[in-house]
């Protein structure tokens, strides 16, 4: 028996607490050890020993687990799963690893899974069901589910109506804050799950206000709702989720209501929510930035090479312009071969401080720190600070060429090189993404090859050409 198999042994013979302890590390990271009893419990097909371990998890560190372990395992942890634990497990899987799952699952076990879920992340797992298995489910669902789910997908993606979900809790404006208590507590299963507010509604179903749970428990229980109730900001159904995100974060939301186009009630959304959504775009972001997507843990080599294909490809073209601007001067080179040696270090310097200056902009953009009202102050500043870098290492490196050549022509080209594409990367680093927002293209995916194009062959060109005009043609 190995190691592992020892710990295993172990660890199974103590109670549950033990198993807990031992299946997280102090970040709340799966420990390696706890994932290993597992495989050693699924290639014993022990089917008692991995409940237990199933046990001792979350159902996100379930979710967690699974994208550890290999398909056959997986196969084998799926079935021994309860409704309860599929429902929240599948809310939590990678996409990839979440559909493969789906295709595991008899579509009747996948329904009484999916009719636990709030209304927002049942959509998203039927979304990703194929054609049939999809019609089977939703015919095994209850009517009631059946719709809601048809009407949360005729939303777009990405957008209020298929964030929210559609249990609300609301309330007539002339109840009274006993009366709503006590429907809180005799709606049962018609609740959402988790809420913090009750939305208060005219006739039309329109919200007037909400008061928050923690208001209403300490209200006199004879006061209307309407004359405790608070403003609320409304979210239209169509709005892009990032927006959202964006103003939950400005107005330090938990929850707000969510409106069709006619101003009636239709779901709320809640900061669990957004949390996701805030993470999603970050990620989202920071690998578009990187000209990467993220083709989650269950991506195939195939997969994970086409999806980074096409990046590098225009990267490639963008590469050969920046040669052809070398090419120009091949003639230069070849009489003062010193010049090959220095002329890729203004490029990349420019390079580097024009991501730097990217990143800045795309960030304001996305968090809406940067607009019309100070679009000019911050463009006067992202050049002042591309002036001041370029003069500081122009001074660092004249003093490096002199050091390197002994040639005090060649430092003051290298320096005055360096100013002009420190400048320049400064000038393109805040515009383009500035641009490419102005054109409604997305500036994180897009802004990082136009600079670096312009970096490199401003920086070669601005080095060779002056050592053109300035040493060989003396």
């Amino acid at each position: 028996m190995t190691p592992a198999s020892d710990d295993a042994s172990v660890a199974v013979s103590n109670p549950a607490e033990d198993l807990e302890d031992l299946a997280l590390s102090d970040d709340y990271a799966l420990n390696p050890a706890f994932v290993e009893m597992v495989v050693d419990a699924a290639d014993r097909s022990d089917t008692a020993r991995l409940r237990k371990l199933l046990d001792a998890l979350h159902p996100a560190d379930i979710a967690d687990l699974l994208g550890f372990l290999n398909a056959s395992i997986r196969e084998e942890l799926i079935p021994l799963l309860t409704s309860d634990e599929l429902a929240e497990t599948l809310s939590e899987l990678d996409g990839n690893i979440r559909e493969e799952v789906l295709e595991q699952v008899a579509p009747a076990s996948l329904a009484l899974a999916i009719g636990e879920m709030d209304s927002d992340d049942a959509a998203d797992v039927v979304d990703d069901l194929e054609g049939p298995k999809r019609g089977q489910v939703l015919a095994a669902m209850s009517d009631a589910d059946r719709a809601s789910i048809e009407n949360s997908l005729s939303h777009g993606d990405e957008t209020a109506g298929r964030l929210m979900q559609r249990e609300v809790l609301a309330a007539p404006q002339f109840w009274t804050v006993e009366q709503t208590i006590e429907h809180v507590r005799t709606a049962g299963d018609d609740l959402p799950e988790l809420f913090f507010d009750v939305y208060i509604v005219d006739p039309s179903n329109k919200p007037l206000g909400a008061a928050a749970l923690s208001l209403l428990l300490r209200s006199p229980r004879e006061a209307l709702l309407s004359q405790i109730m608070e403003p609320i900001t409304e979210i239209p159904v169509d709005m892009d989720q990032e927006e959202v995100a964006y103003i939950f974060d400005k107005y330090h939301l938990i929850s707000a209501p969510v409106v069709d186009p006619g101003g009636r009630l239709v779901g709320q959304i809640t900061v669990d929510d957004i949390v996701g959504v805030i993470q999603e775009e970050s990620a989202e972001d920071m690998l578009a930035l990187a000209g990467v997507s993220d083709a989650g843990r269950g991506a195939t080599v195939v997969d994970v090479t086409r999806s980074r294909f096409w990046w590098l490809l225009i990267n490639l073209g963008t590469a050969i312009l920046a040669s052809s601007v070398i090419a120009i001067f091949q003639g230069s080179i070849a009489k003062l071969a010193a010049l090959a040696v220095i002329s890729p270090i203004a490029a990349s310097m420019g390079g580097n401080a024009g991501t730097q200056t990217v990143t800045v902009a795309v960030r304001a953009l996305a968090t809406k720190e940067l607009n019309a009202a100070n679009l000019v102050a911050a463009v006067w500043r992202e050049i002042a600070v591309g002036v001041f870098n370029g003069v500081a290492f122009a001074i660092v490196m004249g003093v490096v060429t002199e050091l390197w050549f002994h040639n005090p022509m060649m430092a003051l080209i290298a320096a005055l090189a360096m100013v002009i594409n420190l400048f320049v990367a400064a000038v393109a680093g805040i515009l383009i993404p500035l641009g490419l927002d102005r054109m409604g293209f997305d500036p994180a995916a897009s802004s990082v090859v136009f600079l670096t194009t312009v970096t490199d062959c401003v920086g070669f060109f601005s080095f060779l050409g002056l050592a053109t005009l300035i040493l060989l043609h003396q």
